[in-house]
């Protein structure tokens, strides 16, 4: 990876060659990834760096007499961009300020009008410029994709198309469903201009496997790390991809757009702690921010934090209510609510600005299984794994639900694929276990290969335990029941969780014990058993009068054991 100061250079350069071209999805990633890289310390005193994360560094970096704009004509607005200073020493403020003016320019071109003012930009009539056209693309098959590709194969074997025009090339490639063609020429455009992330977020598109990731020839830049974080998280090998983004860093000290990343790694990893650590950190440092906020919203619903999605639909709400993320984050509201029927009018609503909008379709699902709608929450997550078919969460969905109508089979299918995508998640695993327990299945062997796997993937609501020791106890297999109820009794004893399962465990552990002939042993669970008050008690009374007995060496007083 170059200097800090050459990436800055390359990313200047990029914004301005990418909005150009009105890539401002591109140029929007660029800028985040410019003004994300750490000052030197030595040119700029703490008040003019982000090291003070929560104070309002961007608004302090912006000086009106930096700014030259021009009248406004036909709601477009001329900006001007600053110039960056050739010198340095006293100048090097305002090259950063120039960092922060084309940040707030992406994002003004991306429709993130209070991102745009939050980073700096002045004039706030330009927050009131309506969205004009369609919210979202049309669907409409081009028909001039085989003239296009005509034109554009022709200028490309002439070598007279420029990087920009190769990208456009592979989209059309891509369209028309030449892969590998496009995979190709994708990298020709990335190799000779590295800085359009929308290239190489089309790159990755095409990499579905490690081996295709491995087979491109990529020139060795920065971006490179970039586009192998990213590759990396879409083939599920979350623990490389964390690895690339904190490395990087290094560099993009400052990055919201790394920190991002990183939580989805460690979301994808159900590290929810952190993840709900860098989403706060990441909403004080952005706090218009909405891209992303939608798994922070899952994460919140996960952990039933009632106040703090309100908190977030809220704001989102106020932010922007006609990005598919905010109605994500207030459908997710509604749905802890227990107000399914609101819950799925977000969720279409979200549909509505983006028909691919893959969370929105999955959740969807989710919230028709909750309302006992399966034809609906299959077709739900039909369409989600249609958009993505790597989704596990959908293919779970469609076993959940085929499970509802009492089709193991299929729903075996479902899960069996879901659990191919995410091994390491114990709630498949169980899943899968649970359905072939089923009447129509019973292949309890197969359940217990499964309760052991969810047991090896840290199994947090302990169900692998329990039903472990049950299924053996039902089999016959009375020493691996005795190992498994033991283990999860431990388990319940550091949690210091009550319930049947404790009960259950401690009747068949002080049986066990007796019938082995440990009456020391099964005298402390039958102990343990007197502080409950239902028939388990009575039960642990006669196990200990029975104990007694044996060890006093008197025959039973039971008249089946008087001779005839």
């Amino acid at each position: 990876m170059g200097t800090k100061e050459n990436c800055r250079n390359e990313l200047r350069t990029a914004i301005r060659h990418l909005s150009d071209r009105c890539l401002y999805s591109a140029s929007k990633w660029a800028a985040e990834q410019l003004v994300g890289i750490e000052q030197d310390p030595a040119k700029f005193t703490p008040s003019h760096t982000r090291f003070q994360r929560e104070s309002s560094s961007i608004r302090r970096r912006f000086r009106t007499n930096e700014m030259v704009t021009s009248t406004p004509t036909a709601g477009v607005s001329y900006v001007s961009t600053p110039p960056v200073p050739e010198e340095e020493g006293d100048h090097d403020g305002a090259a950063v300020d120039s960092d922060f003016y084309l940040m707030a320019k992406a994002y003004f071109d991306c429709r993130e009008y209070r991102r745009a003012a939050h980073a700096g930009e002045k004039r706030k009539e330009e927050e009131a410029i309506e969205l004009e056209g369609p919210l979202g693309k049309s669907e409409a098959v081009n028909r001039e994709l085989v003239s296009l590709e005509r034109e554009l194969s022709t200028l490309r074997k002439n070598g007279s198309i420029d990087p920009f025009g190769l990208y456009l090339y592979g989209l059309v490639l891509k369209e028309k469903g030449s892969e590998n063609l496009a995979r190709a020429v994708l990298m020709e455009s990335v190799n000779s201009y590295p800085w359009n992330w929308s290239a190489w977020s089309e790159l990755q598109s095409l990499c579905t496997t490690i081996e295709t990731l491995n087979n491109l020839n990529l020139n060795n830049h920065w971006m490179k790390d970039f586009f192998l974080a990213s590759a990396y998280q879409e083939l599920r090998m979350h623990n490389e991809s964390l690895a690339k983004y904190e490395n990087l860093q290094g560099t993009f000290s400052f990055s919201n757009y790394i920190q991002a990343q990183i939580a989805k790694a460690q979301y994808s990893l159900r590290e929810f702690e952190q993840v709900e650590v860098i989403f706060e950190e990441l909403l004080r440092n952005d706090p218009y921010r909405v891209e992303d906020m939608d798994m922070y919203s899952n994460v919140l619903y996960a952990k039933e934090c009632f106040s703090a999605l309100s908190y977030l639909a809220h704001r989102v709400f106020l932010t922007d209510k006609y990005r598919p993320e905010s109605c994500c984050i207030i459908g997710n509201y509604y749905s802890l609510k227990g107000q399914h029927e609101k819950s799925v009018m977000y969720f279409r609503r979200a549909l509505k600005l983006n028909k691919n909008y893959l969370s929105a379709w999955t959740l969807m699902g989710h919230e028709y299984v909750e309302m006992k709608n399966t034809p609906a929450a299959v077709d739900a997550y039909r369409r989600a794994v249609d958009i993505n078919p790597c989704d596990y969460r959908a293919w779970y969905g469609l076993g959940q639900a085929y499970e509802m109508m009492g089709m193991p089979f299929y729903a075996l299918h479902y899960f069996r694929k879901s659990v191919f995508l995410q091994p390491n998640d114990s709630r498949l695993w169980i899943a899968m276990a649970q359905c072939y327990e089923t009447e129509q299945l019973h292949m309890l062997e197969e359940a217990i290969k499964c309760y052991r796997r969810a047991e090896n993937c840290n199994d947090r609501e302990a169900i692998a335990l329990h039903q472990l020791a049950k299924l053996h106890n039902e089999l016959g297999r009375l020493e691996e029941a005795a190992f498994y109820y033991k283990k999860d009794l431990e388990r319940m004893e550091v949690e210091e969780r009550e319930g049947p399962n404790m009960v259950e465990a401690l009747l068949f552990l002080a049986n066990y014990c007796k019938g082995q002939k440990r009456f020391e042993e099964a005298e402390v669970y039958c102990t343990r058993l007197l502080d409950y008050t239902g028939p388990e008690k009575e039960t642990a009374k006669s196990l200990l009068r029975g104990m007694r007995i044996a060890q006093s060496g008197f025959p039973s007083m039971d008249v089946e054991h008087f001779p005839i």
